[in-house]
C-alpha cells in the first residue's frame, strides 16, 4: 500500500513518476453529502492509469474519473459530473468529493476482514449476497441510532430485498418492489429522503437503506 501513498504524493496531490501497479484492493467508506457519519464501509478496487482513476465498489457502483483541465485533483465522472480529489487522510488514503456523496479510499483493508466473532456482518456472507453492510437503525422517536447488519439481494429493474438483523436480534426482510415496499416483520411505512429509503416497521423501528445499496451501479 505504501507504493500508492508514494504514487500520489499526498501533500502535493501530484502523481509520482515511478512505476506502480495499475490497481490495488482498498476500503471505501461512503458518506452522504453533508454527513459526518457513515455505516457504509465496503471493499473496493482503486486503479489509476495516465492520471485517470477508477474506483470499483463492492456494492456494484463504479466511478470512472477522467482528469478535468490542468489543475491536479479535478475530475469528471462517467456522467459528466465534477469530482474533486482531496487530501485529509494523510498517508492513509484519499477523499473523492462527488455531488451527492464523498468516497473515502483507505489503503489499509484490515477493518474489512476481522475475525467472524468481531465482524458485525458475518451473518451475511458475500458469496450469498450482492452486498453486505451496516444500516443505521433505531427506535422511532429516539435520537439514539445504532447499526444493524444487512445483506442485499438485487433484482432486475432496480428492485431488491434487504435482509436485516434487527436491534432485538431478529432477522427479517424488507422487499423494495417497483410499486411497493413490504416486510416480513409486519406493517411498514416507507419514504425517500434524498437517496435513502426511510422504513418504519410496525410503527416502532426505523431503518435507513441507501438506494445505491439496492440498485447497485
Amino acid at each position: 500500500m505504501k507504493t500508492l501513498t508514494a504514487l500520489f504524493g499526498i501533500a502535493a496531490l501530484t502523481l509520482a513518476t515511478h512505476a506502480v501497479a495499475d490497481s490495488t484492493e482498498a476500503r471505501c467508506d461512503i458518506y452522504a453529502k453533508g454527513s459526518d457519519h457513515t455505516d457504509v464501509m465496503i471493499p473496493c478496487d482503486f486503479g489509476q492509469r495516465q492520471g485517470n482513476v477508477t474506483i470499483t465498489r463492492s456494492d456494484g457502483i463504479t466511478h470512472e474519473l477522467v482528469q478535468d483541465g490542468d489543475q491536479p485533483g479535478n475530475y469528471r465522472d462517467q456522467d459528466g459530473q465534477v469530482v474533486y480529489r482531496q487530501a485529509g487522510l494523510g498517508e492513509d488514503g484519499l477523499i473523492f468529493r462527488f455531488p451527492g456523496e464523498s468516497v473515502y479510499v483507505y489503503w489499509d483493508t484490515t477493518a474489512l476482514h476481522p475475525d467472524d466473532s468481531d465482524n458485525p456482518t458475518a451473518a451475511f456472507a458475500t458469496a450469498d449476497y450482492d452486498a453486505t453492510m451496516l444500516l443505521r437503525c433505531g427506535m422511532t422517536g429516539s435520537d439514539d441510532t445504532g447499526s444493524c447488519p444487512a445483506g442485499v439481494l438485487r433484482m432486475e429493474g432496480g428492485q431488491g430485498s434487504v435482509v436485516i438483523i434487527s436491534p432485538a436480534g431478529e432477522e427479517f426482510t424488507i422487499n423494495f418492489m417497483k410499486d411497493s415496499v413490504n416486510a416480513t416483520a409486519g406493517e411498514v411505512e416507507a419514504s425517500m429522503e434524498g437517496d435513502t429509503w426511510i422504513v418504519i416497521v410496525n410503527g416502532k423501528e426505523r431503518y435507513e437503506v441507501p438506494l445505491a445499496a439496492i440498485e447497485g451501479g
